[in-house]
């Protein structure tokens, strides 16, 4: 089981020359989901040769314009791809309203149905989205305005049958094999029973990307993390600013690395830097002082989850 991160902009609030403002894609399987969606997303998407097409799903953490500008643009764009098939938008309440404002954007307007997944400001935890594959979880995390994490979890998996033991009992047809996966007994035809401990193995877990921005470091922040292969957690600032981080309601690399490793994450991507540095290796070399696998998120980069 794999799939990509992929960091569309990793700057905060004002775009620079080498910075775009929020934005990641998941892609896993051929299938899209994106968080965030500042100025410029669409075109971070054509410059990094990503499909627009096969785009589930799209979860706005804020109503800041860092965060949201970019969205009528995208979903324009689809409309004039001739997109058919339904797309779910999710985050706060209002966003409905901020959409169906646009010209073109109502839904009976558009060439295919979106389902708005509003959060209102007074939800503890919802499961946003899922398919048969993945879930996509929010909670609410603390900014200047009311704001929301979110968790991509892949589904566990039933475990591999050992192909050639389960042959030498008896399984030859595919149903049996299937059976076996959902840890069933399989009569044979002689009324043999082959059970399926020893020919099946564990369950397998998937795997997590936890995505939180905009935030001071928070319990939600940290149960969103808990135990994922990858966070991808803001740093606006280094610990020198801040009393500015906590006035404006983001974290500083060392809180995001704090929250990395009180999560029992596996591995922290830091973003969402101040202008202010046009360097991110002081942000990096502080957040290593507390959770060593922490790397700058670099944008159009393939990050590649694993279990």
């Amino acid at each position: 089981m794999v799939f990509d991160v992929i960091p569309l902009g990793v700057g905060s609030a004002i775009p620079t020359r080498t910075r775009h403002l929020a934005g990641a894609l998941v892609r896993r399987e051929g299938r899209n989901v994106l968080f965030d969606c500042g100025e410029g997303t669409q075109l971070q998407l054509v410059r990094g040769g990503l499909a627009r097409g096969p785009l589930d799903a799209i979860c706005i953490t804020h109503l800041h314009g860092d965060h949201l500008y970019g969205l009528p643009g995208l979903v324009t764009t689809l409309a004039l791809l001739e997109r058919t098939d339904p797309l779910t938008i999710v985050g706060p309440t209002g966003l409905r309203d901020v959409m169906s404002a646009m010209p073109g954007l109502k839904n009976d307007w558009l060439p295919f149905d979106v389902t708005y997944r509003e959060l209102s400001e007074d939800f503890e935890h919802e499961v946003v989205f899922e398919d048969d594959a993945v879930t996509i979880e929010a909670r609410p995390i603390e900014h200047r305005v009311f704001c929301a994490g979110f968790r991509y979890q892949e589904k566990t998996r039933p475990g591999s049958v050992d192909g050639e033991a389960a042959r030498a009992a008896g399984i030859t047809e595919g149903w049996q094999f299937e059976a076996l996966k959902r840890r069933e007994a399989v009569t044979l035809a002689d009324g043999t029973v082959v059970e399926p401990d020893g020919l099946v193995g564990p369950p397998r877990p998937g795997g997590a990307f936890a995505y939180v921005l905009d935030t001071t470091p928070c319990e939600n922040g940290r149960l969103l993390a808990e135990g994922v292969d990858l966070v991808l957690h803001e740093a606006t600032f280094t610990e020198e600013h801040g009393a500015r981080a906590a006035d404006v309601g983001h974290s500083t690399a060392r809180q995001a690395a704090e929250v990395a490793r009180d999560a029992g994450a596996k591995k922290l991507l830091l973003t969402h830097f101040s202008a202010r540095y046009a360097d991110p290796a002081p942000l990096v070399a502080e957040a290593r002082e507390v959770f060593p696998n922490t790397q700058a998120a670099e944008e159009l980069q393939r990050y590649e989850v694993r279990r």
